[in-house]
């Protein structure tokens, strides 16, 4: 797989990291696209499939694993896949644009591993637990259990953020996004000779 760079976000669900991406997608001169995960989840609210995920059923989604369809892929939950389709990146790449995921940290971590020269891994942390409980709260999509199974997974993810290039401390988004935009710029201002 040849093409532009990959700059990968992770963070805790409720970090903010999807409220960076979006800022980032919006700064042109990043020539940025985003990588759109298949889930094997149902959509929640107003998601629409092909434009915050792609919506594939459990035995699809377990036929593109054997079909070796994924960049990387995790049951995040029992039954509840995540992945990445190696198609939609070359098809961003196509496209002559980087590629932006938003993903969990298992998976920002293995396209790290998988592509180390072309891929910028920043991990995006809230400034304490209770602060990320208060934001899923504010939400309003999840019930008590569901916002607890978050938490209890965020103290897991936290312990990764050493493996990540940079962390950002979501305080205050301002400063998050002005930080974001400087570290995915300077990534991509490398030169290709400095990739694999």
């Amino acid at each position: 797989m040849k093409g532009g760079k990959l700059i990968v976000f992770s963070a805790p669900s409720g970090s903010g990291k999807t409220t960076i991406v979006r800022h980032l997608l919006s700064q042109e001169h990043l020539n940025l696209a985003f990588s759109i995960s298949a889930t094997s989840r149902e959509p929640r609210g107003d998601e629409k499939d092909g434009e915050d995920y792609y919506f594939i059923d459990l035995k699809e989604f377990k036929q593109h694993i054997k079909n070796e369809d994924f960049l990387e892929w995790e049951e995040v939950y029992r039954d509840n896949f995540y992945g990445t389709l190696k198609e939609e990146v070359e098809r961003i790449w196509a496209l002559g644009k980087n590629v932006i995921f938003d993903i969990d940290v298992v998976g920002g971590l293995r396209i790290k591993k998988k592509f180390p020269n072309k891929t910028l891994a920043v991990f995006v942390k809230p400034p304490s637990v209770d602060e990320l409980k208060i934001r899923l709260k504010k939400r309003k999509t999840e019930n008590d259990e569901k916002i607890n199974m978050r938490i209890a997974k965020a103290s897991v993810e936290m312990a990764t953020a050493p493996q990540f290039d940079f962390i950002i401390e979501n305080d205050t988004l301002e400063v998050a996004f002005k930080e974001a935009e400087v570290l995915v710029y300077n990534h991509i201002q490398k030169s290709s000779s400095e990739e694999e």
